[in-house]
């Protein structure tokens, strides 16, 4: 079996440098960045390199420190042509010396630089993987490259042989924690409290065995769910009451599972964070799924329904809803929306923040009529697509692993539609020898329709491409717009955004 970066090896490369004399031995030039915010080179012999820490551009020396038959892995040690491009780390934790944090892997680079490749990425992948191209390219959603990361799970880890406690990320390629004072890609009043946690932590009897701090932060309210294998004492509890005045935060505690998360103190604000454009404000528990990024997300959700434009005699469905991100302010726009989610306390938490939400909005501005189901989305077919009814637009969010069977069910009803036998493979496929007939149809699916627009939310660019392989090549649309969204700047996370339109 190949290991996972043999499928990451470029099909072509930029070109060298036209008409330029041979560099010297051992010399590589950087001729792209890979979705591991690595360099891409090659050597004479055409073998492909990737370095740590070589920018695009640049002429470096490499230590190789794994070489495998197609491919070598090397960290840079000497730059003889810099990028200009090359920018001074913003956060003393980077680099690529020993005990470097792993939270960040492009703060060398320009921030529009990252941009820019982010952009190469999504429309490699679409063209690579699935033979797509947009028809425009959107313009790239940007905001604060520092201090934006108002979601993080922090390890802690009492070392008692040093006799102090460490908070923070993984140092590079390892499972030990950065001994990092400072994180300037956290907001800064979380920054500033590393070093309190720290002492906090250090000062706790339960100290050897709270091995996590999850922080979330929202418009208003800073919870940090602390997680605890053990009771906590009378004294650790009063510690944690004082830290929380002090610092303004609200405790959770979690002594098991993530069920089991609860609030330490009652009372107080509601951890929330707003949609000005659209007048709604969504509550969440600090275990709940939000972005990362609330700068973007709000820019995220307006251009998302923007491009949707889903107006008051339409239906639509927003698909893996979770809390309603999407959802809500789709029904200040639509006819009626159905939100459609895989867990059903998320579901659940929904129909609350609908609800509230409504009550709060005058009698002429009412959200449409908005119903939420729980359905296993991994496993959607054409008759369970047909069953949840026609809709005039889609909003389609998937996690990482993408939105293959909703794809597929699209595709298959377009393949019996046009009486085809079955769908033939993507481009690259290797056909199979024996396919599987199309699933037959219910009863009445005559009269059901095609969405007209698919809005599809990506944060994996591969699982994106594969899905647009399929609504474009089998499912009878176009992609007619693509484009990406720096919601993790100095990270190589690809979050984008892609709409279809019936062809």
């Amino acid at each position: 079996m190949s290991e996972p970066r043999d499928n990451k090896i470029p099909e072509t490369l930029p070109d060298a440098r036209p008409d330029a004399s041979p560099l010297p031995e051992g010399w590589l030039e950087v001729l792209s960045m890979d979705m591991d915010a690595q360099g891409v080179a090659r050597k004479p012999d055409g073998k492909v390199v990737f370095i740590d820490g070589a920018l695009p551009g640049e002429i470096v020396s490499a230590n190789t420190h794994r070489k495998k038959n197609n491919w070598e892995a090397a960290t840079l040690t000497e730059i003889h042509r810099e990028s200009p491009q090359r920018v001074p780390p913003g956060c003393p934790n980077f680099g690529l010396h020993a005990g470097a944090c792993g939270g960040c892997k492009m703060q060398h680079l320009h921030v529009a630089a990252q941009v820019a490749i982010k952009q190469r990425v999504l429309e490699d992948n679409l063209w690579h993987l699935a033979k797509v191209r947009a028809e425009t390219l959107l313009r790239p959603i940007e905001g604060p490259a520092w201090g934006y990361r108002f979601r993080a799970r922090l390890s802690v880890r009492y070392v008692a042989k040093k006799g102090k406690v460490l908070v923070g990320f993984h140092e590079r390629k390892s499972r030990y924690i950065a001994d990092m004072e400072v994180c300037k890609i956290l907001p800064p009043h979380v920054d500033a409290m590393l070093m309190p946690l720290r002492a906090l932590i250090a000062s706790l009897d339960a100290r050897e065995t709270c091995p996590q701090i999850e922080v979330a932060c929202g418009d208003e309210v800073t919870a940090l769910v602390l997680r605890h294998l053990e009771p906590l004492s009378d004294g650790d509890r009063q510690r944690l009451r004082e830290f929380a005045a002090r610092h303004g935060v609200q405790w959770w505690l979690q002594p098991k599972g993530p069920d089991t998360v609860h609030r330490m103190e009652q009372g107080g604000p509601q951890l929330s964070y707003g949609l000005p454009d659209f007048g709604i404000t969504m509550p969440f528990k600090p275990t709940d799924f939000t972005q990362v990024n609330p700068h973007i997300n709000r820019v995220l959700v307006t251009r998302a329904l923007r491009l949707l434009d889903a107006q008051k005699s339409e239906r639509v469905i927003d698909w893996f809803c979770g809390l309603g991100n999407f959802t809500l302010p789709i029904a200040t726009m639509a006819r009626e929306v159905l939100g459609i989610e895989g867990s059903d306390t998320l579901v659940q938490r929904s129909h609350e923040n609908y609800a509230a939400n409504n009550a709060r909005r005058a009698e002429g501005d009412r959200l449409a009529p908005t119903a939420f189901v729980a359905r296993n989305l991994f496993e959607m077919t054409p008759a369970m697509l047909i069953a949840d009814g026609h809709a005039d637009k889609w909003l389609v969010d998937p996690p990482r692993e993408g939105a293959f069977a909703l794809s597929k069910a699209l595709a298959d009803i377009h393949q019996i539609r046009i009486g085809a036998r079955r769908p033939e493979p993507a481009a690259g496929d290797e056909p199979a020898a024996e396919q599987p007939p199309l699933p037959s149809l219910p009863e009445g699916h005559e009269s059901w329709q095609f969405p007209r627009r698919i809005v599809y939310v990506s944060c994996n660019p591969a699982t994106l491409a594969r899905d647009a392989g399929l609504l474009v090549h089998q499912a009878g649309y176009r992609c007619v717009a693509a484009g990406v969204v720096n919601m993790f700047p100095h990270t190589a996370h690809v979050e984008s955004m892609a709409v279809f339109e019936r062809a």
